[in-house]
């Protein structure tokens, strides 16, 4: 199980995030009362599917031997209050020496990215008071 930890004072709203390993800071934008000191909860989201998807695509070519040279993930959200959805609009450009049949079966790899899986299927969020 991965564990995050989050923590916020009294400034608005700078948030420090650590795992066992890293921290990181996340904010809102000025415009949202934040000083923009770090990606906002969208993109800190948005940015695990980008870096998932790039980590995996990598990982794959890889073990593939390919020609994999580069690879650019652009992730936008749509919210959808009026039905209550979210859209995830993910472009992916792949650089290096690659057909057809290799740069389909990339594509088909991102699918298969853990967070990309995660943001598909249901997901229960369970909060407790501690």
């Amino acid at each position: 199980m991965t564990k995050i930890t989050a923590h916020i004072g009294a400034a608005n709203y700078r948030t420090e995030i650590r795992s066992a390993t890293n921290t990181i800071i996340s904010d809102e934008p000025e415009s949202a009362g934040g000083i923009d000191l770090g990606f906002s909860p969208y993109e800190l989201l948005a940015s695990s599917l980008a870096a998932c998807t790039c980590i995996t695509l990598r990982m794959y070519a890889n073990r593939k031997g390919w020609e994999l040279k580069d690879v650019k993930v652009e992730v936008y959200f749509e919210e959808e209050t009026q039905e209550n959805t979210t859209k995830i609009t993910r472009t992916i450009e792949l650089f290096g020496n690659l057909g057809q049949d290799q740069k389909d079966r990339l594509l088909n790899i991102a699918n298969k990215c853990p967070i990309h899986k995660i943001l598909s299927n249901t997901i229960e969020v369970k909060s407790e008071l501690k």
